[in-house]
């Protein structure tokens, strides 16, 4: 009697199967407890420390946020710098910062935002990217935004628009006016601040490199 293939033996493919599922189980539980500690968020004390998670602490909202190339990775990360005050105080706790911070994330919600924009890679594309917004020079002291608006400091000039869009006619999409109360507005800065200091790994893509933003041409 000739001896049977291996190929065509239905045990070695059995067998097969439940080693290749066996370690695919195995890889997956792995990668999942590789990325809940990739991006669960850090705290104050890592911040202090130079720690660097992909997902800062909520306090990040007391610190200065650039965009910067990269060159071993290929692309910009964003990089915490010195102390610098949000709506005039630089000490916002754990606690009073992570409020906001959610209070934000609440109103992205509750407003739809993303119905129009996008947000760390979900949403719609009717309107620009909100991942990196904070860090769009427009909204500097040299910007056409902060100007536009009257204030002074970044934040105030973000949530002087937020609550009023429709005085500030900036695109042929403008913005509707959401009736965001002034509370609601802060939460929603200090949101995309915090949004704009989490390592995306360069998402989106070459906002940097945009004429007039950060390390831009």
């Amino acid at each position: 009697m000739a001896n049977k293939s291996v190929w065509s033996d239905n045990r070695f493919w059995q067998r097969s199967a439940t080693w290749i599922t066996g370690f695919a189980s195995i890889l997956l539980i792995w990668l999942t407890f590789d990325t809940s500690a990739q991006i669960s968020m850090g705290t104050d004390e890592d911040i202090q420390n130079g720690v660097k998670k992909k997902v800062p602490g909520a306090t990040v909202i007391n610190y200065r946020i650039t965009y910067e190339m990269d060159a071993k990775r290929g692309h910009e990360v964003p990089v915490i710098g010195g102390k610098e005050k949000f709506f005039g105080r630089d000490d916002w706790s754990e606690e009073e910062a992570a409020a906001m911070l959610h209070l934000g994330k609440l109103g992205s919600q509750a407003k739809n935002c993303m119905d129009c924009h996008t947000l760390l890679g979900n949403g719609a594309y009717y309107a620009p990217d909100l991942t990196k917004a904070w860090l769009d020079p427009a909204w500097g002291p040299d910007g056409s935004m902060q100007a536009m608006t009257g204030k002074s400091t970044k934040e105030e000039a973000i949530a002087e628009f937020l609550q009023h869009p429709d005085q500030y006619p900036t695109h042929a999409r403008m913005m509707p006016n959401l009736n965001i109360t002034e509370k609601e507005a802060i939460g929603l800065v200090a949101f995309l601040k915090h949004m704009s200091s989490i390592d995306t790994n360069g998402f989106p893509r070459n906002f940097g490199k945009i004429k007039g933003a950060i390390n831009g041409k």
